[in-house]
């Protein structure tokens, strides 16, 4: 953080609108941008980041407005993109009701008949960060995490928010396979991160995650399942747009793509 507040016109008046959630108390946040720095899902792009002040008291209404209005969760802190010169980082959320399972998704999932989920609070164990070294390690080398330690697996994913939850998927020998963690807000789910066992190729686990909480979501009678940012030309994020239909949040709104 550049140490500078902001409160954005274009951020408080997204928020203000929104009559379902405390809009009062959206009002009186306030908000740090980061300086200029390189971009982690586009080359040769630069970012900028609008992170909640981490002094603000949030409540689960307020981070569900929050979520609402395009901002995610990492570790402690609540952000969201505030790029001036590119708008490609766009929000994106699964309708349950809407959504309807697919022939390519049936197929995931009979994959994975063999797997109980465990619904568990996020900590730090021998066997959590076990799965998460060998997946970070195999899987994005690429990437900013590698390689893969136990100080940031805590911070990225056990220290944050009491909505959050470990779910873990385990075969029938109680094997841990995957990890899903989610947030669970007023309106649904939202999807932090998953990381599972490298080896299991064939099982598509992360997209049989997505498939089993937007069923929960539907169980539980929750209106959407979040999943952060989808980006048009990032090879990463692309797979998102294949859970139809989903909705993008555009200028302000959600729009739904069929």
């Amino acid at each position: 953080m550049d140490g500078a507040s902001t409160k954005p016109a274009s951020v408080v008046s997204c928020l203000s609108h929104q009559v379902d959630y405390k809009v009062t108390d959206l009002a009186e946040l306030r908000f740090f941008k980061t300086p200029e720095h390189d971009c982690s899902y586009l080359p040769q792009k630069k970012a900028v980041t609008l992170f909640l002040d981490p002094q603000s008291p949030v409540d689960t209404e307020t981070y569900s407005s929050l979520s609402y209005s395009g901002f995610r969760r990492s570790g402690y802190h609540i952000y969201r993109p505030f790029c001036q010169s590119c708008q490609a980082c766009i929000p994106a959320r699964v309708p349950s009701k809407k959504f309807k399972i697919k022939r390519r998704h049936m197929r995931v999932i009979k994959r994975n008949t063999d797997l109980t989920v465990y619904p568990v609070k996020p900590n730090t164990t021998e066997e959590y960060f076990d799965l998460y070294k060998r997946y970070i390690n195999m899987r994005h080398k690429d990437g900013d995490m590698y390689p893969a330690n136990v100080e940031q697996f805590t911070s990225f994913l056990v220290n944050g928010r009491e909505e959050g939850v470990f779910y873990e998927f385990r075969d029938n020998q109680k094997n841990l396979i995957s990890i899903a963690v989610a947030d669970r807000l007023t309106d649904g789910l939202s999807a932090i991160y998953t990381f599972f066992d490298p080896d299991a190729k064939t099982r598509s686990l992360g997209s049989f995650a997505i498939l089993w909480l937007i069923q929960k979501a539907q169980q539980e009678q929750l209106g959407h399942v979040y999943l952060g940012y989808w980006i048009k030309g990032s090879q990463k994020m692309e797979y998102k747009i294949n859970y139809k239909p989903i909705e993008l949040y555009v200028n302000g709104k959600w729009i739904t793509v069929a």
